[in-house]
């Protein structure tokens, strides 16, 4: 029986707690599920401190150490995380800690990254020549390491053959976006219907794919300061299989077909056509991550009306079928 792989989260002052415990957790729900299955432990969890001392996160809450980094020799360990902080600085200049740092890129088979903590790995150098991620704020900082390859519109790096990111050194975005990476670590270790079955156990809505954006268009469109197109824009979504013409939509807004267009492309960087098909890609990757519908239903459902059009429009800005989507992120 092989024995437990071991999982190693660092954590400093003011480190958010959440970066440490959720990607935690689904290793130990892991842990749970082979459990119900007769199934010995596949992870042993611990917290790595510079010393012994409870560390405050960012909530004010305490984390227990398990062990001081300094005294921990990185090959007794198969994953190390580094979460992310408020006070991410502090730990960024940390001579000692970077160095223990670029040791363990060499002695662990996994190394990644939460959040903000992909500031930490590119201080150590770790991250040069790689593809990296972090949350959407601290993405101008991660730039100011020229040997990093920033890719802001990924949820996480991490892929176990090498073609999508890495499978040894890898980063995640914000927060929430390190259960992503967990689930992903999981599924490349105990198979995708384990990952899976912890994903239900965590009342997950989706497991999302790495190279998934960070912001829906939705999202990011609700982010923006538009009081003249506000009503517009949440009317959209809710009407996709209906007529979205520009002359439709003007209508829509009691506005001319061009006074249209010229508030979209001054307020959205984008006309009409084009932000009404980002919206309607968006909401069919979501209908066939969620398998609920075949390829047919989907297009009419996004007001695509005839597979061809979704099939087009998949190839133009994703480089896939729908089919294959489906089949790979369903």
């Amino acid at each position: 029986m092989n024995p437990p792989r071991q999982i190693a989260c660092l954590i400093f002052p003011q480190v958010v707690g959440l970066d440490v415990t959720g990607p935690l957790q689904v290793f130990a729900s892991a842990n749970e599920e082979r459990r119900r299955h007769g199934l010995p432990p596949a992870y042993a969890l611990s917290l790595l401190g510079a010393d012994l001392q409870p560390v405050a996160t960012s909530a004010s809450l305490r984390l227990c150490v398990d062990r001081a980094w300094p005294e921990v020799d990185p090959g007794e360990l198969d994953t190390l995380l580094v979460p992310g902080g408020m006070d991410i600085h502090t730990p960024c200049a940390e001579a000692a800690l970077l160095a223990w740092l670029r040791l363990a890129e060499s002695r662990v088979r996994r190394l990644g990254s939460v959040c903000s903590g992909a500031l930490i790995l590119a201080a150590a150098g770790v991250l040069d020549g790689h593809a990296a991620t972090t949350h959407w704020d601290d993405l101008d900082a991660l730039r100011q390491y020229p040997g990093v390859r920033v890719q802001g519109e990924r949820l996480h790096t991490y892929d176990p053959r090498n073609r999508d990111g890495d499978g040894h050194i890898f980063t995640s975005a914000g927060i929430t976006a390190g259960i992503d990476l967990a689930l992903a670590l999981v599924e490349a270790d105990l198979g995708r219907p384990l990952a899976l079955a912890v994903a239900r156990r965590l009342v997950m809505f989706l497991r999302r794919p790495g190279d998934q954006a960070q912001f829906s268009p939705l999202l990011a469109e609700q982010n923006r300061t538009v009081p003249r197109l506000a009503a517009l824009l949440e009317w959209i979504p809710a009407h996709l299989g209906e007529d979205l013409s520009l002359e439709a939509l003007a209508d829509r807004a009691s506005m001319a077909p061009r006074t249209l267009s010229r508030v979209f492309v001054r307020e959205l960087g984008m006309g009409p056509g084009r932000y009404v098909e980002k919206i309607r890609l968006e909401a069919a990757r979501a209908l066939l991550q969620d398998a609920s519908c075949s390829i047919g239903s989907v297009a009419r459902l996004t007001g695509f009306g005839h597979p061809e059009n979704l099939r087009r429009t998949f190839q133009k800005h994703l480089s896939v079928s729908p089919q294959a989507y489906a089949e790979r992120f369903a």
